[in-house]
């Protein structure tokens, strides 16, 4: 699966006032954005676009205006071209009950256009790659729902694609099948060469699998940065500590330690979050330890997560992405 990647990209998708208008509804608009290689998460509440954007790429809904590029090729004029060095794996179950992984996999390679013998091998290796190599044979209604989830990750991959849209992988999946696709989709990027645009509604997901972030909101364009910028470091120090006698409430005392020291202080269970208004805070959280004989556990500066930046202070969603969970 690991095709020589000739050209390098500085972009995989370039959007230009894309817009989508139905006669009752605006599902894209006047979108511009650029993705470039990586993993990309394309979040969203549901109705947001993102599924509609994923179809308009892949040249499947025509846009009422603006345009796009995919890999280079243009999305009014090249759907078939972009088509056979895209994978797309759509929301929606669309399996074959009675097909086998391994025939399900093999026709979709086929359908790309390859040979009977590679598609044979690739459907192999790329059904192990997933995880499926000892179930392959098994008719594919009888496999739970995140077996079924891999056998589409799969039909996306086995013509190793350049890019992939993933929309929606983690639906209907518990928290360890969750937690298995989200490493599938990074290992696609990182051991494959596979740039992927994942979409969801889940905001951890992305902030776990991400390089980067695009987030709709009713059609529209509300941000697009880096995870890294988005998580940048905060002003708060999480602090914990201890009494190494037992004999004391360790986070109350240093609470009001804190308080005294004029610190701008919260407690949440054992932790202590403290404001640091300038470098000098850290000496005077230590000083307020050591002055009470108190252990310290942690001190380190918090990171955002990406939930964080869509939540008011008063914890109310801003804008109307409101369906949208860490």
């Amino acid at each position: 699966m690991n095709r020589d990647r000739n050209v390098l990209r500085v972009t995989t998708i370039s959007i230009q006032g894309l817009t989508k208008r139905y006669p009752r509804v605006v599902a894209l608009d006047q979108l511009t954005v650029d993705i470039s290689p990586g993993v990309t998460g394309l979040v969203g509440a549901n109705g947001a676009g993102k599924s509609t954007l994923i179809k308009m790429l892949l040249g499947l809904i025509r846009p009422t205006d603006g345009t796009a590029s995919v890999l280079g090729h243009d999305i009014r004029r090249d759907g078939p071209a972009i088509r056979t060095l895209v994978g797309y794996m759509p929301e929606h179950d669309c399996l074959p009950p009675d097909a086998s992984a391994a025939e399900f996999v093999m026709h979709m390679a086929r359908m790309s256009g390859l040979p009977t013998g590679a598609a044979r091998e690739r459907t192999a290796d790329t059904l192990r790659h997933v995880g499926l190599g000892e179930e392959r044979y098994r008719p594919i209604g009888g496999y739970s729902t995140g077996m079924r989830q891999r056998v589409k990750l799969a039909q996306a991959l086995v013509h190793d694609p350049e890019l992939v849209f993933l929309d929606e992988p983690t639906n209907g999946l518990d928290p360890v099948g969750r937690d298995d696709m989200l490493d599938l989709i990074r290992k696609v990027h990182t051991k494959f060469g596979i740039s992927v645009v994942v979409t969801s509604h889940m905001l951890g997901e992305l902030e776990r699998t991400s390089d980067h972030v695009v987030v709709l909101d009713g059609g529209r364009l509300a941000k697009s940065e880096t995870v890294t910028a988005l998580t940048a470091t905060t002003h708060t120090l999480a602090v914990e500590v201890l009494d190494p006698s037992g004999g004391t409430d360790a986070t109350e005392t240093a609470r009001a330690a804190f308080a005294s020291a004029d610190l701008n202080v919260r407690v949440d269970g054992r932790l202590l979050y403290v404001a640091a208004t300038d470098d000098s805070t850290v000496d005077v959280i230590r000083d307020a330890i050591a002055g009470h004989d108190l252990g310290l556990v942690r001190l380190q500066r918090e990171r955002h997560t990406i939930a964080e930046l869509f939540t008011s202070r008063d914890g109310q969603t801003q804008g109307s992405v409101n369906d949208v969970h860490a």
